[in-house]
């Protein structure tokens, strides 16, 4: 029997003896491995209380890791676990940039949360999550490996995701909270699904939230696990997880802001000029106060700005969106901006960016030809149908975008259908015969 992560020892909990936690601490703080003294020993407080208070594992709670030290001796026996649930919580809600902030990782016994803002804990988690033999146990996984990868380096092998899974199963509610009521009737509460998790210290409540992720994921694995088995479609699962451990943090190409902007289609040119001014100001404003880009000034603030195009501080105050206090600090700043372009000659103005000779913006799919698009949707019809058959929502079963490359390429055999970018050889074994039936010049039986 393999050892567990975060061992336990000593005395039994509830009974009084174990370590006590200081008095005083700050609030929305839950005491470090350190302050505790607890780095060559147990390194949780009172079990049976804390447990109660932070609805971690019935048994043992979570534990905030802050230094190398901290989580090197709760990972002491990690190597040898043949399970880990792991989960990350990002700050692009709230911040500047979408970094990674807190990880949480959980056996079937207990739950540590670790800090990246405090330390780099990637030379001692790397080893652990990029071994083959320990499985990963994730839900929704496809963000949080880009981000392990772009923040830490790390590149997770043996992944199971349980929303993978369940997509496959044909689960309608695809969400963690749906499928731990459904099936464990656990109820998570969604509270802090938007909360800002760069804040320091981490007050409590984010630490009880953040735990919940974690803790009843190997029970779920172990139930969706037995449904593919039985279903047939573990191969499906197991080909899914190894695309997902293969996907890397990629930065966007540039694109024209003014792209993301609704409004910007119904602008005259030197109002696009204006517009792409006051986007470059807020971008700068935003990193400077570290925060996200909404939350300096809404989108409809800036077409506004764009479109009155202020001259004054006294102009730019009655522009709905744009707070007084950003106003003082930066409208200057702005106004300078838009002096620039009230003053820049008609030659200086970029229309708004028109689509590409195949009908896509900066390299995007090209649309299809118009006998393309018949033959995309005779193979969405029977895409649909194996679907209903097999009981899967029809984009898990294959999404539009293969469809509509099968349609372009036209391949006539299922070794050249799984040659069909993004197409995957479970999506050939479940629908790869109805496709290629529905493909003029194919024979009907």
């Amino acid at each position: 029997m393999k050892s567990n992560l975060f061992p336990i020892s000593g005395t039994p909990c509830c009974t009084g003896a174990s370590p006590p936690i200081p008095i005083g601490a700050p609030w929305g703080e839950r005491p470090s491995a350190e302050r505790v003294g607890l780095l060559d020993r147990p390194i949780w407080g009172n079990p049976c209380t804390d447990a109660r208070r932070s609805g971690a594992h019935p048994t043992m709670t979570a534990l905030l890791i802050e230094t190398s030290q901290a989580l090197e001796a709760a990972l002491e026996n990690a190597y040898q676990e043949e399970r880990i649930a792991l989960d990350c919580e990002a700050a692009g809600f709230h911040r500047y940039t979408d970094r990674l902030c807190l990880i949480q990782l959980s056996t079937t016994k207990a739950t540590i949360l670790i800090d990246p803002l405090a330390f780099d804990p990637a030379p001692l988690l790397r080893p652990i999550l990029e071994d083959p033999v320990s499985q990963i146990v994730m839900h929704g996984a496809d963000y949080d490996v880009r981000l392990l990868d772009r923040d830490l380096n790390i590149r997770l092998s043996n992944l199971f995701d349980t929303q993978v899974a369940a997509s496959l199963l044909g689960e309608e509610g695809l969400g963690l909270a749906s499928l731990l009521e459904r099936h464990l009737g656990v109820r998570l509460s969604k509270k802090y699904q938007k909360a800002d998790w760069a804040r320091r210290p981490l007050p409590q409540e984010y630490q009880d939230y953040a735990a919940g992720d974690t803790k009843h994921l190997h029970e779920l694995a172990d139930l969706l696990g037995d449904r593919l088995e039985k279903a047939r479609r573990t191969s499906w699962a197991k080909e899914e997880f190894r695309a997902l451990e293969s996907i890397r943090w990629e930065e966007q190409e540039p694109e024209d802001p003014v792209l993301r902007i609704r409004e910007a289609k119904e602008l005259s040119l030197r109002q696009l000029f204006a517009l792409r001014k006051a986007l470059a100001w807020r971008d700068e404003v935003a990193r400077d106060r570290d925060r996200a880009t909404f939350r300096v000034a809404p989108d409809g603030a800036l077409v506004d700005v764009a479109r009155n195009l202020p001259g004054s501080m006294e102009e730019l105050e009655e522009i709905r969106g744009l707070s007084r206090s950003l106003v003082r600090d930066s409208g200057q700043d702005l106004l300078a901006e838009i002096q620039e372009v009230v003053r820049a000659p008609d030659t200086d103005l970029t229309p708004y960016p028109s689509r590409s000779r195949n009908g896509s913006r900066g390299g995007g799919r090209a649309r299809l030809a118009p006998d393309e698009e018949e033959r995309a949707n005779k193979l969405k019809e029977a895409r649909n149908r194996q679907a209903r058959a097999l009981g899967i929502d029809r984009g898990t079963l294959l999404p539009n975008a293969v469809v509509a490359d099968v349609a372009r390429r036209q391949p006539d055999s299922l070794e050249t259908l799984v040659q069909v970018p993004g197409m995957k050889r479970w999506q050939v074994e479940a629908v790869g015969e109805a496709l290629l039936k529905a493909l003029p010049g194919r024979k009907k039986d």
